[in-house]
C-alpha cells in the first residue's frame, strides 16, 4: 500500500468523524517503538509525512523545529524524545500527526500511524503510578482492545506540562 493512500485513509476516518458523537471513544494510535499510543481523534487535525525541519534555537531538545504547513508555521514536537525515550530514527514510516489543542496547532513527530479504533470507556483503566514522566499525568488511561493494550495519552499535558516551550495561538 502506498504511503499516500495509507495516509488518505487515515484523513477519510478523521473528516467522517466531524460531528462530536462520532468521534466520541476514538483514537488515532501510533507506535514508538514497540509500544502502541493513543490520542483522542478529535484533536487530530491531519497526518502528513516527513517534512523538511527548521531548526529554532534555545528550545527544547523535543522540539524538533518549525515546517510551513498550508502558510502555517507549527512547531514540531518529537514524541519519543518528550518522553524521555530513545530517538527514533527517522525513515519513510516516520510521520507528523497534526493536532489541536486549545486552538493551536502543533506536529507530534511519530515513529508510524497505524489505525483509528474505537475504545469504549468501559475498555479505558486508569492511568498506573510508575514513577516516570510518561505516567506524570501524561497517560489519560490504558485501552484494553483486540487483546493488546494502547497507551491513551492526554495531548494537553504532553503540550504544557512542565515545558518552558510557549505554545501561542497560531495567527493567519
Amino acid at each position: 500500500m502506498s504511503r499516500v493512500k495509507e495516509y488518505s485513509e487515515f484523513e477519510d476516518t478523521l473528516y467522517d468523524d466531524i460531528n462530536e458523537d462520532t468521534q466520541k471513544d476514538k483514537f488515532l494510535i501510533f507506535q514508538i517503538g514497540s509500544e502502541d499510543y493513543g490520542i483522542e481523534i478529535k484533536h487530530v487535525v491531519e497526518i502528513i509525512t516527513m517534512q523538511t525541519i527548521t531548526e529554532v534555537p534555545e528550545m527544547p531538545n523535543y522540539i524538533k523545529g518549525i515546517i510551513n504547513l498550508k502558510g502555517k508555521v507549527i512547531p514540531l514536537m518529537d514524541v519519543s524524545i518528550r518522553f524521555n525515550l530513545d530517538p527514533i530514527k527517522y525513515n519513510e514510516r516516520t510521520c507528523i500527526v497534526i493536532v489541536e489543542v486549545n486552538q493551536i496547532l502543533v506536529g507530534l513527530i511519530v515513529e508510524r500511524v497505524s489505525e483509528v479504533t474505537k475504545i469504549p470507556a468501559f475498555q479505558i483503566e486508569g492511568a498506573p503510578n510508575t514513577g516516570s514522566i510518561i505516567g506524570k499525568g501524561f497517560i489519560q488511561g490504558i485501552g484494553k482492545s483486540e487483546d493488546k493494550i494502547k497507551i491513551l495519552l492526554n495531548i494537553e499535558k504532553i503540550l504544557y506540562h512542565k515545558t518552558r516551550f510557549n505554545l501561542r495561538k497560531q495567527t493567519v
